[in-house]
Formats: structure tokens, sequence, C-alpha cells
């Protein structure tokens, strides 16, 4: 693989003026690419989906995400190429991974990660498919990237390009944009914090710019000095899910509405394919549009008519009655029962429209990076970190609550022993 030099710097003559980075540099070229049509939908499409009803001031678009990601993209390759990664970085994978960064999430649905359980194609795909399509081919390829190797860093399973055959370089994107010190992670944990106005997101950024190096094999390898780097990115990540991604109110309104949309996608109203086009707006009009009893959920979000929590159970990956509780035809059936259950108990018309059971998705925290001069993995080094204590992060945020509609919330929660009569209700022990 030969050698380039970095692209002219002054061809980088776009500004674009940011709250969280201040001045972020595109070409021109690059700033084209923000004007088609697919990217402009991200301006529509809030980054934290109905987190505004707990927090008012998360109101940012995946579009200003995707420019956060792209400037910090640009910052860790130059930080990279200054330390060894030149000699395998060539110019047109450059602005290929610069385009994967700017265009990442190109394919991702409205409300967050929450319609992700939903039997959807995922937004990695999504989004490669659109890059290989006008008019996103053409400006990526006038920027100077190649579509296929941008669809190939961001779509790993190579189910859209299969033709592609992923090299080291773009395997080495493909570890930079997607890992523990990645430029998404630390766009949006500073982003996120910045918008809700809390401080548990924030990074130094800076520092860990300046400690990272680069491995043909891995992406990014770091010293000693930089294990407290992951560790703030780790315990920020925590923190952000336990105050803001998985507040509550936030919770209980992105079940409703993956509700109203698993039940339209379950009668046969819509195909899923309606959905993938959809920004915020969209998604409101297409439910709304349909004449069924669970459309009144997507109405009761939009009005923040939220259902009422009756309980939290804490949820155990390894307790089956829990575990079977993730498929959601098992939970609508589960949501029946209770249904049933509430309304020979408070002797008040209870549907399955009425219940909802919350479960929040799986997800991980990743810490793989290696240590070089401890020769072992972060969670094998001189941190505190272990395997084990990053595992519990995961198992003490997840909960599993039972909410009912408005209607019949005061009903339900006068119900003597609720909490535990619902976990009997439910199998769980």
């Amino acid at each position: 693989m030969g050698t380039a030099l970095p692209r002219d710097k002054s061809d980088f003559s776009v500004a674009v003026r940011d709250p969280v980075w201040k001045h972020v540099w595109l070409t021109p070229a690059l700033r084209d690419i923000t004007l088609t049509a697919p990217f402009l939908r991200l301006y529509r499409i809030r980054q934290l989906g109905p987190t505004e009803c707990a927090y008012p001031g998360a109101t940012h678009t995946r579009a200003s995400h995707s420019i956060g990601v792209y400037h910090l993209a640009r910052r860790i390759l130059d930080a990279l190429r200054s330390r060894g990664a030149d000699k395998w970085v060539t110019e047109s994978g450059t602005m290929s991974f610069l385009a994967a960064a700017l265009l990442h999430d190109l394919g991702h649905f409205p409300f967050t990660h929450s319609l992700k359980e939903l039997p959807l194609e995922d937004h990695e795909i999504l989004t490669a498919r659109l890059i290989l399509k006008e008019p996103l081919a053409s400006a990526v390829r006038a920027s100077g990237a190649d579509p296929f190797m941008v669809a190939s860093i961001i779509d790993k399973t190579g189910t859209v390009a299969p033709g592609m055959a992923a090299d080291k370089e773009t395997v080495f994107y493909r570890h930079l944009l997607s890992g523990v010190l990645d430029p998404d992670k630390l766009d949006y944990l500073n982003r996120d914090a910045y918008y809700c106005g809390v401080p548990y997101g924030l990074q130094d950024t800076d520092f860990i710019l300046s400690r990272i190096m680069p491995d043909i094999d891995h992406g990014i390898v770091i010293d000693s000095r930089a294990i407290m780097s992951i560790e703030s990115v780790l315990f920020s990540k925590y923190l952000m899910y336990r105050s803001v991604y998985w507040h509550r109110q936030v919770r209980i309104a992105t079940a409703m509405m993956k509700k109203a949309i698993f039940a339209a996608l379950q009668n046969g109203l819509i195909q899923s394919e309606r959905l993938y086009e959809q920004d915020d707006e969209g998604i409101y009009g297409l439910v709304g549009s349909l004449d069924y009893p669970e459309r009144a959920l997507a109405i009761g979000v939009r009005e923040r008519a939220f259902y009422r929590v009756l309980c939290e159970i804490p949820f155990r990956q390894d307790n089956p009655e829990h575990a079977r509780l993730e498929n959601l035809a098992i939970r609508s059936e589960a949501e029946k029962d209770i249904a049933r259950f509430l309304a020979e108990e408070t002797s008040l018309p209870v549907a399955f429209v009425d219940v909802i059971i919350d479960i929040p998705e799986r997800i991980s925290f990743e810490s793989d990076l290696f240590v070089v001069d401890e020769g072992k993995h972060f969670t094998e080094s001189s941190t505190v970190f272990s395997a084990g204590t990053v595992a519990r992060f995961t198992e003490s945020l997840r909960m599993l609550r039972v909410a009912v509609a408005p209607r019949i919330g005061k009903a339900a929660e006068g119900i003597p022993d609720i909490a535990a009569k619902l976990a009997k209700c439910l199998h769980l022990g």
C-alpha cells in the first residue's frame, strides 16, 4: 500500500460553526454532501428522540452529531498519521474515512435506538445502501472518496457491497470509526451532556488525542498513561445512561412509540420499508394516519401524556423468565395478561393498549483497547475497571418497568402489593 501525503489543508476551507467543537472545517465537496437530501433528513431527526421531555435542551439533531463525528475523525486520523499511520494510509482512504464519519448515521431511524428491537434492517446497512445510490454516490466520489470503501467502512457485514474486499486499510478505518475511543462516542458523550445541561459526559478530548497510537490491525492502541481516558469514557457512558438515555420518562416515551409501531407492523398496516425514510415528524404522521388502537400511544407521546410506572424490577439476563420477555411478541402476550389482571383488580376496562412492559435493549461497554507498555488489554491492565466491573455496568442499568395509561394509573397504584403481584403475573419469581 502506497504512502500518501496529507491532503492540502487549504482544501478544508468551509467553516461550520458548532457549539461543541467551535469551527469545523470541511472541503467544498464534503460541504456539498451535507446538502444532499439524505443528509438533510438528519436535521429533522433529534439525536436523543423524546429526551427533551426530561431535558428540554436536548433538541440537537443527528446532523449536528454527524458533523461532530466527522470533525473528531479528522483530528484522530491526523494524530495517528503523525505517529506512523501515514505508512499505510492513502489519500483516497483518508477521504473515504472522513466521508464515512460524516455519513455514518445516514440510515438511522427516529427515536434514537429504541426501534432497533423491531424487525427492521440495521441502520448501518441502510446507510451503506444510500451511499451507493444517487445523489450520494456522485457526491462522495467528487470529495475524493471511494463510495464502495465508504460503504464498507460503515457496513461491516459486507451485505451491501459484497464484491468489496475489506483490505487492511479499510479494516483499520472500521476500528477507528467504531471502538473504545471512537469519534462517534467522543462526540455524543460531549454533545449530549452539553445540550442536556449535565456534566457526566464531558471528556478530555485533547488529552485523549495526545495519547492514542496507531496499529494497522487494531486501529488504536494506548500506553498506561491513557488508561484514565478509557475509565472516563466508560464511567461517563454509564452515568449518561443512568441519568439521560435511560431516564424513566424517556424509557416510557420510547416504549410507547415502539409498541405503536410494532403493532402496526404485526397487523400489516405498514411495511418496514415505509419506516426507513421517516424523520421525527414523518413517523408521527405515518402512525397517526392509521386507524388502530395503538396509534393512541404515539399521540400520547406527542402530547406528553405519558404512561405511569407501576413497578420497577431489576432485569436479570441470566434469568430465563426475564430473558424471554426480550422477545417483543412474548412481551405483548404478557401485556395482555397484565391487562386482564388489572381489569379484575380495579373493575375498570383495561385493554392491551393500556399496558406497557419496558425492557432496555442490550448494550455493551467496549473496553478492549490494548495497553502496549503493560502488554495486555485494558480490563487486564492496572485499571480498577475489571471485566466483571464493566459487565456490572449493564446489569445495574437494565430495569424492567410496567406502566399503564394515565386513566387507570391511580386505581392501579392503589392495588395492595402491586409490584409483587405484577412480578407473579409475569412469572418473574
